[in-house]
């Protein structure tokens, strides 16, 4: 007994690192990256009109480091509105996501969706998406690209089946403009999103907020069919998943990473520390 002393200590000690280590990350979450370059692992693929993980026509690919949106094998977009959704639901997170717009839109691709897509907030499971659905239930970080002609800001919120809380009145109209500047041609432009679980969520352009909102929750139309087992209007949205879309425009998506920010919600002052920090790394 006396001989397996010293390794019970030592065994002891381990694990009292570990859940050090382990409580030292937890208070000092760091990026994660959803996208890693290489394939769409984790990710799945919902299509309207076709079935789960159906990823028609090969719209979502890798192609040179890059998630590419495209639609060389449609003969119409005829309304086969996509997503491909992270596999981990988050409640409490910072996003960013590096996107831009390239070529032509899709034939058949409806007049608004020309350079439009976005990256979609607590949406529900993908499996509960009903197959003919246009769109998840979600709150939408919509992206627009400049046409060369009109000013055109990004990072707009949209509502697909969602309502937000405004300077204390609840918000029912289904898009609201942000106050960002227009990113015209193929330029890369860097979206963040502060997302805190029902409450606040900010929309920035870099390091800019263009547009917040809180209490994100369940009501309203623009999104159809869907099953209303799940569509349970009222309902605060406190979490979800994160998507992107394909609304008929190729476009790119270079980075997509996210802090999960849930062990440091309660404090105020680290968490503003933390996403400046991140933020201003070059």
């Amino acid at each position: 007994m006396k001989k397996s002393l010293p390794l019970l200590l030592l065994c002891l000690a381990a694990i009292g690192f570990s859940f050090q280590f382990a409580s030292h990350q937890a208070k000092n979450p760091d990026w994660e990256t959803l996208f890693n370059g290489k394939d769409l692992q984790d990710w799945t693929v919902k299509i309207r009109k076709h079935e789960l993980n159906e990823n028609f026509a090969n719209t979502f690919r890798v192609e040179d480091g890059l998630m590419k949106v495209r639609y060389d094998g449609y003969d119409q977009f005829d309304q086969q509105y996509g997503h491909i959704f992270y596999q981990k639901p988050y409640s409490y997170y910072l996003l960013q996501v590096e996107y831009r717009f390239v070529g032509e839109q899709a034939k058949g691709g409806e007049g608004w969706a020309t350079r439009n897509s976005g990256a979609m907030l607590h949406c529900q499971d993908p499996k509960t998406m009903l197959k003919d659905q246009d769109f998840p239930i979600s709150i939408e970080a919509q992206f627009l690209g400049g046409n060369g002609k009109n000013p055109r800001s990004t990072c707009n919120l949209c509502t697909p089946g969602t309502n937000v809380v405004m300077d204390e009145k609840l918000i029912t109209s289904h898009c609201v403009t942000s106050s960002s500047q227009t990113y015209h041609g193929d330029q890369w432009v860097t979206a963040n999103f502060i997302v805190m679980g029902d409450g606040q969520v900010h929309h920035m352009v870099g390091t800019d907020t263009v547009i917040s909102y809180s209490q994100a929750q369940i009501g309203g139309g623009n999104v159809a069919p869907v099953d209303p087992k799940v569509k349970q209007d009222g309902k605060l949205l406190n979490g979800g998943y994160i998507s992107l879309q394909s609304e008929s425009h190729p476009i790119d998506f270079r980075t997509v990473r996210i802090i999960d920010l849930s062990s440091i919600k309660d404090d105020e002052e680290k968490l503003q520390e933390l996403v400046h920090e991140k933020l201003s790394e070059k």
